[in-house]
């Protein structure tokens, strides 16, 4: 692992049980595919994670450093065919409480870069929808945010029922994403994915699927995901995932012809280039 710039054993790197990002969540992450050595679209995700601590009100990271720390832990891997990077960015070591350190800079922040497995996605995802909205309106609408636990009770109730992934509406009752994705719905021949003023995440493969494929961003209400002619999900780990079956119910077409259309586009476009 590469911490604080120092490249350290994984089982002896170590944070303060006072770091914020543990005590509160006060941190912000990304996590990026490598395929032959080399981190996919780490330019968009480090544009990202600076667009995060904006959003989250933290220091800008020092971005070069966080570039150069990627190389390190990926050097001294050897270079993985296949493996998956995470940059997690936090607010360091405070007081117990909700409170920042008064003058934070970023030399205060926490920034951990790891590396780990990355297993090969199934060909198609279950999905179900969950009872509980997306705040469209919050202060961490699109903010990728190490403040999980959302996500963590909404994916273990899809698995309850079977699911891969759970997708949530918004408080406007539209379509917004999945727990780590994005949602991409045909519906009158038309591929349409939501906005990102739904609510979602601005995902790295979702931008790259809506300027290469032709997608249209526009509100959908929820239930246009039960009822599409074919859908798909998109994410770092998935590039472009099939959706199968919505509530334990198949969708009529999987993959359809604009989910294949869409992931021949991706797999093409990507391989020209591992920082698009």
């Amino acid at each position: 692992m590469w911490l604080n710039g120092t490249l350290v054993p994984a089982d002896e790197a170590r944070v303060s049980v006072r770091d914020h990002g543990l005590t509160t969540g006060d941190g912000i992450f990304e996590a990026a595919k490598v395929t032959g050595g080399v981190p996919f679209a780490l330019t968009r995700h480090l544009t990202r994670l600076r667009a995060s601590a904006a959003g989250l009100g933290l220091p800008e990271p020092d971005l070069d450093q966080i570039r150069a720390g990627v190389a390190a832990v990926l050097a001294v891997a050897g270079r993985p065919d296949r493996a998956r990077i995470r940059i997690t960015v936090t607010a360091g070591d405070s007081v117990l409480g909700s409170a920042r350190p008064d003058g934070l800079t970023t030399a205060g922040l926490t920034t951990i870069i790891a590396l780990g497995e990355l297993a090969q996605a199934p060909a198609s995802c279950d999905v179900a929808v969950v009872p509980w909205p997306r705040n469209e309106r919050g202060v961490l609408a699109g903010v990728k945010t190490t403040s999980y636990a959302e996500n963590v009770r909404a994916l273990a109730y899809a698995r309850e029922r079977g699911a891969a992934e759970a997708i949530f509406g918004n408080l406007a009752g539209n379509l917004c994403e999945g727990t780590g994705t994005n949602v991409f719905v045909v519906t009158g021949g038309r591929l349409v994915t939501p906005p990102l003023s739904a609510g979602c995440l601005a995902g790295v493969t979702r931008a790259l699927v809506v300027e290469w494929a032709g997608v249209a961003e526009e509100d959908l209400p929820l239930a246009a995901l039960a009822s599409a002619e074919e859908a798909f999900l998109t994410g770092t780990t998935r590039d472009v995932q099939p959706i199968r079956l919505v509530d334990g119910v198949p969708l009529p077409a999987m993959p359809g012809p604009l989910t294949r259309k869409a992931a021949e586009i991706f797999a093409a476009r990507s391989a020209d280039s591992p920082d698009p």
